[in-house]
This record gives C-alpha cells, sequence and structure tokens, in this order.
C-alpha cells in the first residue's frame, strides 16, 4: 500500500498557512503558555497561549495583575515565535470574559500574534480593537445562532468578516456553550448536524468579502479517525487541547499532567464556574468541597468583567493557578470528555506525527486506516 504522507491539507487563513492544520487550544491559568504554543508552531501547526492571568509567576503579580498580564503576554509571544524559528503560526485566545480583555487584546496585537482566538462570550468589538491590524481572528462558537449573530455584526459594524471560526462542541474541556443538561446528556445530541448548519452559515459572508473563512472544529478530538471525521463534515481544521497536556513541553506542572494521564472516566465532572458557563473538570477535593459549601474569597484578582465577589462559590484564579502550580487536589483541573483515554507522557513531535500520520512512537507503526492511500 503507498502512503501519502501529505493527506491532511495545509490550512490556509487569509495570506498565511500552516502545513497542519492543527490549533492547540489555549488552556488557562498557564497551561498553554509559549513553551507549548512555540513548540507546536515549530511542528508546523498553531500555537495557541491562553491570556487568562498568564503573569501569574511574574514579580508584583500580587499587587497588579493587569500590569503583569500585559508583559507577559508581550513576553510569551515572543518566546514562542523564538522556539518556532519562523514555522507555523503563534497566537492567543482571550476569554471575551475577562475585565481587561480590550487590553490584552492590544496587548497580544502589539506582540504580533498572528491569530487572535476568542470565546467565553461573544467577542462582538473584536474587529475594532484589533483594527487594521495583520493578527487574524476568529470567534469560538457552538451553535448556528451565535455565529449569525457574529457575522452579521460584524459585517454590519465593521464591513468585515471572520479570517476564519472555530466550532467548539460539547466534548470539550474548560468553558462550554451549552447548558449543563446538555453536558449530562451527550448521547441525545446531534452536534455533526450543528457542524454542518454552523458551516453553511458562513457562505454568505465569502461571497460578500471574496474570501475563504476556514472551519476548525474543537471538542473530545482525540486521534486521526476524529480528525478525518470532522474534515468528513466540512471542517478545514481541527482544535484540540487535553492531548497536549501531556507533553513535555506543556507549561503546567508535572503533577498536572500527571492528573490527565491517571484520570478515568468517572473522574470527569460538569462543574459551574464563576464565569457563569458550565464547565468540565476533574472531580478531586477541591470541587467535594465545593458541593458542601462555597469558598469565601480573601482576595480578588480582577479577572473577571462579571464577577461579585462575595457571591460566587470560589475565586477560579486561585483555583486555576493551585492546579496549574501541582497542587491538584484543591485546585481547579478543567479536561476534556476524552482524558481518560490518555495513558502517558509523550512530546509535542511525537502527538503531532500520530494525529497527522498515524504513526504511534512506541512501535513506529503507521496506522493506515487512517491514511488515504
Amino acid at each position: 500500500m503507498h502512503t501519502d504522507r501529505k493527506t491532511l491539507k495545509p490550512l490556509k487563513i487569509g495570506e498565511l498557512t500552516v502545513e497542519k492544520p492543527i490549533i492547540q487550544g489555549g488552556m488557562g491559568v498557564g497551561v498553554s503558555r509559549s513553551n507549548l504554543a512555540g513548540a507546536v508552531a515549530a511542528e508546523g501547526g498553531i500555537g495557541i497561549i491562553s491570556t487568562a492571568q498568564i503573569g501569574y509567576d511574574e514579580e508584583g503579580f500580587e499587587k497588579d495583575q493587569a500590569g503583569c498580564n500585559r508583559i507577559a503576554i508581550r513576553k510569551h509571544i515572543h518566546r514562542a515565535k523564538e522556539i518556532a524559528e519562523g514555522k507555523g503560526l503563534v497566537g492567543v485566545n482571550i476569554m471575551v470574559a475577562l475585565k481587561h480583555y480590550k487590553e490584552h487584546v492590544q496587548e497580544a496585537v502589539r506582540a504580533g500574534a498572528d491569530v487572535i482566538i476568542s470565546g467565553a462570550g461573544l467577542p462582538m468589538d473584536l474587529p475594532k480593537l484589533v483594527g487594521n491590524n495583520k493578527t487574524k481572528i476568529a470567534p469560538i462558537v457552538s451553535s448556528r445562532r451565535a455565529t449569525q449573530l457574529i457575522l452579521k455584526m460584524w459585517a454590519h459594524r465593521y464591513n468585515r468578516t471572520a479570517d476564519f471560526i472555530v466550532i467548539e462542541g460539547p466534548k470539550a474541556g474548560g468553558h462550554l456553550g451549552f447548558s449543563r443538561d446538555q453536558l449530562e446528556n451527550l448521547e441525545t445530541l446531534d452536534y455533526d448536524h450543528e457542524i454542518r448548519e454552523i458551516i453553511a452559515c458562513k457562505a454568505p459572508y465569502e461571497e460578500k468579502y471574496g474570501t475563504k473563512i476556514p472551519v476548525i472544529v474543537a471538542g473530545g478530538i482525540f486521534d486521526r479517525a476524529d480528525i478525518d471525521h470532522m474534515t468528513e463534515l466540512g471542517a478545514d481544521g481541527v482544535q484540540i487541547a487535553s492531548r497536549f497536556v501531556a507533553t513535555e513541553e506543556c507549561d503546567a506542572s508535572d503533577a498536572y499532567k500527571n492528573a490527565y494521564i491517571n484520570a478515568k472516566k468517572k473522574d470527569i465532572q460538569i462543574i459551574q464556574s464563576p464565569v457563569g458557563m458550565p464547565g468540565r473538570a476533574l472531580r478531586n477535593e477541591f470541587i467535594k468541597e465545593l458541593e458542601i459549601a462555597r469558598k469565601p474569597i480573601t482576595k480578588c484578582y480582577n479577572c473577571l468583567e462579571k464577577c461579585e465577589p462575595r457571591s460566587v462559590p470560589y475565586c477560579i484564579t486561585k483555583a486555576l493557578i493551585d492546579a496549574v502550580r501541582g497542587d491538584v487536589e484543591n485546585g481547579l483541573v478543567f479536561c476534556g470528555e476524552n482524558v481518560d483515554r490518555i495513558q502517558k507522557m509523550t512530546t509535542v513531535h511525537e502527538l503531532m506525527q500520530e494525529l497527522c500520520y498515524g504513526i504511534v512512537p512506541d512501535c513506529g507503526i503507521l496506522h493506515t486506516a487512517h491514511v488515504q492511500s
């Protein structure tokens, strides 16, 4: 059998092209920063840095979160690009729910981010904040309705459209654009149909602006078979996050990575986040204690635009920082639906080889069932 190792088509976003149509999803706090994003870009993919409290380990963070985050955004974008050595693309994920959303976008553009992906809310003002700079922008959407609304408003307000679209399905980790009931009854959702509906939304805007709007699908993408399935649905690429946690290059602590490797299906739980959205995380002592009583907030880290410290169940900044530093029992560990399938540590290079070509490092065998002859 002849094996074509280039069966995955390159991803084109405007005038930019990456060899591998794989985006490493942004993970905060501190899980995907320059080390991981740079390594993914160096492999010919798109590495994404999460800006959520990205400066948590900068000197002075306890007093000036906003200033430290701006410094860290610039530092990690530059460092990731150095690691990438001109290959792939380096971008950022910026949550609309952040108190300093505008400043994060502007800092990322100034630092030379190739792309900005924005969700956890509707990024209605993103085109205005980016302006005429060359940074490409994409909304994260989970429904046809949200997609139509964003594309319509961007066209009406700013006479432009999305450079690409990220569809985040119900099996993703972190904050999710679905109801708790939907997330707890995944078998009743026909999300393939929704993906096709969302993809259909872009056609009038592609025609109006004379451009192609690539669509990236995220949420539960685990292997080459999943990538092929999304391609068959009409996707131009995929976004994968959880699998990149168990890599040597991931910016999280070893304890955090091991929490993924040791996770079982029964450990995965849907929780409510102070962001106002449900999220998927690993059940631990932190979550068990929350089921009994809220965790009083003694310090506000000024992370969310809409957060009332006196009433929210816990401080999401503290919970995420504790986890990424290694206290995985007393912190919040977000994860995707398929985290239980992650069995071992790997490297970004090995993972990209597996995802693109079906090569499993242990035996070097090419899983030809996933590769077209």
